[in-house]
């Protein structure tokens, strides 16, 4: 008997001008299991996804849903929806100033009347999250939960669609370990109870945990698909297939890299938080950077990383900052995030999309933004200037793109990286505090990221990096510092640091040990 497949894409190709995004795919998931889809930034799952959910027409090939040919998925995202296909994206697409219950059912709240039923729909959310073993009160603003919760809330809400076909896209790019490993308990729990779900992640230890099959594509292409009950399933192949190469060392390694003086220190620097003003986000904090040098940042979500280092970029997050700030010595005052630039200090905000980049715009212009007296005379940009500044980075980079007029929201996650780091390293700093720099991007775009951060510290530049993965923190760092609750709990240097240390630190902390 042939083997059922909940969904099948066979030889399903789209172009965009210059670019084969889908040469001839071939996915086959079974009912009932969770199936990883894996390959570097740029190699077509974006562009899967979007087919899949009717946001793009395929121009050849068949997808079928329970054996069937449903070639009308790809007229709507409605018409995928009405065929059971759901997906959860990165970016947490809810409505942060409704409520919980209101995120579940939008668009399909109960009525009586004519009117929104809001005792029925409360105790239908109730009901819905319980099951899940989902922790929230429905009728709080989601914005009061975390992004864990959030997620969770996004994917109860398709799970309530009766979903045949779940994706989940980057599910935990954002969650720390302990919540990235509750989402994946949470699936699969669905796995049980029946549910199909397709996984997109770079994170290799949640495919080796959830997937049952594992599918790489690279070019567009289909390369291989391993199943766990008969294959044997190694990181080494699984990178060699996204990459095209083996990748010997995950972390390149740094040679004659000479430590010198401190470039940035803060003593005593204290931040209350952007709205609740009686809250401390950053107590107490001292902490310096020397030039040459990789400073590691780790912590669990809401350790007050990114507030430390936005505080410290022109007060750019925090109210009621207090403590001083030195540069190569000499105490400065930044007022201003231009004031910032101006004493060479960059930020490679966390969230490239919302604040990094303008997505509408083409590469050209993002990668100027932020030295715009670089390409322009008398207050007049300099296009042929701003072109030939874009193509260098381009070139340097290695970003993958037909050319430096294509919109940045049309590149890949990895390139769209490439272009933040771009324009802030054409800004000329000194001092470069990069905010989970390799965030929702695989391994082939991680190493060239790593190799960028050996390149700046080589040519005597400061790279303060915050990271929620661990063993990047120990991969890349020369010196580590642990955050937990605002304050700084443990300062390690390389050799003395490990995943058990740091956590340990955390924990004891925790505890006021």
């Amino acid at each position: 008997m042939a083997e059922q497949y909940r969904l099948e894409m066979i030889g399903v190709s789209k172009s965009f001008p210059g670019v084969k995004a889908l040469d001839g795919i071939n996915l086959k998931v079974r009912p009932g299991t969770v199936h990883a889809l894996m390959g570097e930034n740029g190699a077509g799952k974006s562009t899967l996804i979007k087919v899949l959910t009717g946001v793009e027409e395929f121009e050849t090939g068949e997808i079928m849903i329970d054996g069937c040919d449903h070639a009308i998925i790809n007229r709507s995202p409605q018409e995928a929806q009405n065929r059971g296909i759901s997906t959860v994206y990165q970016e947490v697409n809810l409505c942060p100033n409704l409520t919980v219950a209101e995120n579940l059912f939008i668009g399909r709240e109960p009525r009586k009347g004519g009117l929104i039923d809001w005792k029925t729909m409360n105790k239908k959310a109730s009901k819905l999250l319980q099951d899940l073993d989902i922790h929230a009160d429905v009728t709080q603003t989601i914005d009061n939960y975390s992004i864990a919760i959030q997620q969770m809330v996004a994917i109860a809400r398709a799970v309530d669609m009766s979903a045949k076909v779940l994706i989940l896209d980057e599910p935990t790019s954002s969650l720390n370990e302990s919540d990235s490993k509750a989402l994946l308990d949470l699936m699969l729990e669905f796995k049980k109870q029946g549910m199909t779900m397709i996984i997109i992640t770079h994170k290799l230890n949640e495919v080796a945990y959830v997937a049952d099959k594992i599918t790489v594509i690279r070019d567009g292409s289909t390369i291989e698909t391993m199943d766990k009950r008969t294959d044997e399933i190694t990181e080494d192949r699984i990178i060699k297939g996204m990459v095209g190469r083996e990748l010997t060392d995950r972390f390149p390694k740094r040679k004659n890299v000479k430590i010198g003086d401190k470039a940035l220190e803060v003593k005593n620097w204290t931040v209350h938080h952007q709205v609740y003003s009686d809250r401390k986000v950053v107590d107490n904090v001292s902490m310096y950077v020397r030039k040459g040098e990789v400073l590691g940042i780790s912590g669990l979500m809401g350790a007050g990383r990114t507030e430390l280092a936005m505080s410290i970029f022109g007060r750019s997050y925090g109210k009621n900052i207090s403590g001083e700030l030195y540069i190569n010595g000499k105490e400065v005052k930044l007022h201003t995030v231009k004031e910032a630039i101006e004493h060479k200090i960059a930020y490679v905000t966390e969230d490239r999309k919302g604040n990094g980049l303008i997505l509408s715009n083409p590469i050209r212009v993002n990668t100027t933004l932020a030295n715009l007296d670089g390409v322009s005379a008398h207050g007049v940009i300099d296009r042929d200037k701003e072109i030939a500044v874009a193509e260098e980075y381009r070139q340097k980079m290695r970003t993958k793109c037909p050319s430096v007029e294509q919109n940045v929201g049309n590149l890949s996650g990895g390139n769209q990286q490439k272009v933040l780091l771009a324009k802030w390293m054409f800004a000329g700093p000194d001092v470069l505090i990069l905010d989970e720099p390799t965030r929702g991007i695989d391994v082939g775009a991680k190493y060239e990221i790593y190799c960028i951060i050996n390149d700046l510290v080589a040519a005597g530049k400061s790279v303060i990096m915050i990271s929620s993965e661990l063993p990047e923190v120990l991969g890349m760092s020369d010196r580590i510092y642990v955050m937990n609750e605002g304050r700084i709990v443990g300062e390690l240097d390389a050799a003395e640091a490990s995943q058990e240390v740091i956590m340990g630190r955390i924990l004891s902390s925790s505890k006021g040990e």
